[in-house]
């Protein structure tokens, strides 16, 4: 018998972080491997992953549907009151189009800029002000449908549903999941847990068959989804020390966030979630149906630069060849031959491959921290470019050290050079606000960055959490080489090259252990920071 087709709409990576453990990689490999045709990617009020994730799908010839597990609540998402005094929802936004992927980033940024309170938030007449081109569905058992049932409240329930279908028209779906709490009562020894099990199959059986009779009183489909938090079922056990790691907990800790105690928040196979509901077949098919409905296409690979303040009449092109020109004369008074043909040879290069724009914004920002008297300096193989030296980006007359331009920029390289401009870290900011008052603040934003959990931190990590003394961490991760840059030690080859550290994982049980589950989670997203210099400037409302 041929398995019915399933789509997994409610997946969590990596980049929810210190929550989801599948990385992209290996969750595409999964889904091809079990016949899957589409995936989506729905990570927790951000989209941090969305490039990586779309490039992989298509590089697997899997479809990736993009999206987020967003925040709702119930009050203005600018106020702040105390806790306890609002309530905060998740639902499930899923881009159907182009304007629904730019509504979705609209709905992350706005929820980050004006709405972030414990979490990153809007409220409801931001998401109907940005709601077209999207599908939602109700989300999970913290939904503002499933919190309403599990209160009683069916009549509430049914409002919300009213108002949702009323905003988002046929794309809206009521979400069911099924994470078999009950079946796993039984094995838990702890009272208090096994209670919580109790409650929560309770729940699950509430949701599940409020959904049905709203679905049947309000004609609003059904979809199924597992809110899949890692790849493999034997992978509960690593995201479940990735959770402690997150709250500073200890697996063994009763009274915390569990995934561990019904380990179902995996990538279940087709052939699972058919059997899962088997008295709901439809469900199954609106997830094909909705990754269906999805069509979302990235231009990657394009640059975009904001609009440059030309002299009148003057393309980018005209420009930056009349200050070049202007600028070697006034560094160089009386400049060879040689110099003038190279800095037409890099000109001509340079305006071919369309970054003339480029290079007036570089010069301007170097040029007005200069002015400010902000030590600044460009390092790399931008010292190669004579073009670069005569409109202020370097100091250094790449003809004196006979540097070649050709490192630097080449008519056949397919990425922008890159300008790598040091700025005195205690003056920074200011350059940054320069660059927001000349380009618009909002178009200018700076970058962020992930800090992972390389070998030794993992080691540390999981030793903490699992209750053994800092000494113990501390022990085998001193025994983890260091490596060099740009190429991190990982675990595997740490056990190839220190003997010391393979003889403590062969004798020391507690070691092995510790090793073992710090592998599973090593590489993983651990947090994200600003990155201390990266800024991006588009031509247009940066979203």
């Amino acid at each position: 018998m041929k398995v019915p087709k399933f789509v997994h709409l409610h997946v969590h990576t990596e980049y929810s972080l210190l929550d989801g453990l599948s990385k992209i990689n290996k969750l595409f490999d999964h889904i091809k491997e079990n016949g899957m045709d589409a995936v989506a990617i729905t990570d927790h009020g951000a989209m941090y992953g969305v490039v990586e994730f779309y490039k992989r799908g298509l590089k697997e010839g899997i479809k990736p549907v993009i999206g987020m597990e967003g925040y709702t609540t119930n009050i203005n998402h600018r106020e702040r009151p105390e806790r306890g005094k609002f309530q905060n929802f998740h639902l499930l936004l899923l881009a159907k189009d182009k304007e629904g992927y730019e509504n979705l980033m609209k709905i992350s940024s706005i929820a980050h800029l004006e709405g972030y309170y414990y979490r990153p938030r809007v409220d409801r007449e931001t998401l109907a002000k940005y709601a077209k081109g999207l599908i939602c569905t109700s989300a999970c058992p913290q939904g503002e449908i499933a919190q309403a049932l599990i209160s009683g409240n069916y009549e509430g329930a049914k409002k919300i549903v009213e108002w949702f279908s009323e905003v988002f028209g046929a794309d809206y779906y009521l979400e069911v999941q099924r994470h078999e709490y009950g079946k796993f009562i039984a094995d838990v020894e702890n009272a208090q847990l096994r209670s919580e099990l109790a409650k929560m199959a309770e729940n699950e059986k509430t949701i599940f068959q409020g959904v049905k009779k709203l679905s049947r009183e309000l004609g609003v489909p059904i979809v199924a989804t597992n809110d899949a938090h890692y790849v493999k079922a034997e992978d509960a056990t690593a995201q479940d020390s990735l959770v402690c790691i997150a709250t500073g907990k200890n697996v063994s800790d009763v009274t915390r966030l569990r995934f561990i105690d019904s380990p179902t928040y995996y990538l279940k196979t087709p052939k699972e979630m058919t059997e899962l509901f088997s008295d709901l077949p439809e469900a199954l098919e609106n997830s094909v149906k909705i990754a269906e409905k999805c069509d979302v296409s990235l231009t990657l690979d394009k640059w975009f630069f904001p609009k440059y303040e030309l002299t009148e009449g003057k393309t980018p092109d005209e420009e930056l060849t009349v200050r070049a020109r202007e600028g070697l004369k006034e560094r160089l008074p009386k400049p060879s031959k040689e110099a003038r043909v190279r800095l037409e040879y890099e000109l001509d290069t340079i305006k071919k491959k369309g970054y003339s724009t480029y290079f007036l914004i570089v010069s301007d920002m170097a040029r007005w921290a200069g002015q400010m008297g902000i030590v600044t300096n460009t390092r790399g193989s931008t010292a190669g470019s004579l073009v670069a030296y005569a409109i202020g980006i370097v100091n250094i007359n790449p003809l004196t050290y006979e540097l070649p331009f050709e490192r630097f920029l080449t008519p056949w390289r397919p990425s922008p050079p890159d300008i790598d401009l040091d700025i005195a870290d205690d003056r920074r900011e200011e350059v940054i606000n320069y660059m927001g008052e000349k380009y618009g603040h909002d178009k200018v934003a700076q970058i962020c960055t992930f800090g992972r959990m390389l070998a030794r931190a993992a080691v540390r990590d999981i030793a903490r959490v699992l209750g053994y003394p800092y000494s113990t961490g501390d022990r085998i991760a001193k025994l983890i080489p260091l490596g060099s840059q740009g190429f991190p030690m990982n675990i595997e080859k740490a056990l190839a090259v220190s003997p010391d550290l393979k003889r403590l994982y062969d004798a020391d049980n507690d070691a092995k252990k510790v090793i073992e589950l710090a592998k599973e989670v090593e590489g993983s997203a651990r947090h994200i920071s600003v990155h201390a210099a990266g800024l991006v400037i588009a031509p247009s409302e940066i979203t």
